[in-house]
């Protein structure tokens, strides 16, 4: 029944969110005379949840975050080079070599033979074409999809262009609140593949237990699972 397979990007075809842990790290090493470390992170990722609305997903909406943060918690006294050296984090972020993660290469190799391959991811469209671009997957996807936010109605979207049913898409991903929920309750197929860090906006509360829902450890496990599906 299976027609067309779509895969998230960060953290589930290469790496990213560690990345973002790193900068973190950095910019609350930078506001130590204003706050401690853990909690000037939690006011960043405050900052980031209000801000993404208007920024979207990102290393650029990161970095105005950092910013914007950096200048609440300091009461406006933080000095120029230390906004200048949280602006290095987001270009040193831009730069990172893209890493795809063990076990891509050959499921893409595999699965390109008998289904039409999406890439479905959302963030900024210059990062993840840049981060594509890098990678050298490109060439196993029939489609490119960049999204700014994965609810139902860009999913919906998304599978009129691709001109399939819903029981005919397969979603896999690393996030059960993005790439999983939202499949589901349009009546497609989805696979969760955990990613060791995950982003706390990404995660949810609660168990999904679904008959078109599967769990795998690693990316080399969802081949057996969709013969089984």
């Amino acid at each position: 029944m299976i027609k067309v397979i779509a895969f998230d990007a960060d953290d589930t075809l290469w790496v990213n969110e560690p990345f973002f842990r790193e900068a973190e790290e950095k910019f609350a090493s930078l506001m130590e005379d204003f706050m401690p470390r853990h909690s000037s992170i939690k006011e960043l990722y405050l900052t980031e949840i209000e801000n993404l609305g208007l920024y979207g997903y990102g290393i650029k909406g990161f970095m105005l975050s950092m910013i914007q943060t950096a200048l609440r918690i300091s009461d406006h006294k933080i000095n120029a080079k230390a906004i200048d050296r949280i602006l290095a984090i987001g270009y040193e972020m831009m730069q990172k070599p893209v890493e795809i993660l063990p076990g891509v290469e050959e499921v893409l190799e595999e699965l390109k033979q008998d289904y039409r391959l999406v890439m479905a991811t959302k963030g900024d469209l210059v990062d993840q074409e840049k981060k594509l671009k890098k990678s050298g997957l490109d060439h196993y996807f029939h489609h490119i999809e960049i999204m700014s936010e994965k609810k139902e109605a860009d999913f919906a979207k998304l599978i009129r262009h691709l001109d399939v049913a819903p029981a005919e898409f397969l979603m896999m991903g690393n996030s059960l609140k993005s790439d999983v929920l939202p499949v589901l309750e349009l009546g497609g197929h989805a696979i969760h593949i955990p990613y060791h860090i995950t982003w706390g906006h990404e995660m949810i509360a609660h168990e999904v237990e679904h008959a078109k829902f599967r769990q795998a450890e690693h990316i080399s496990e969802v081949l057996q699972l969709i013969k089984g599906m």
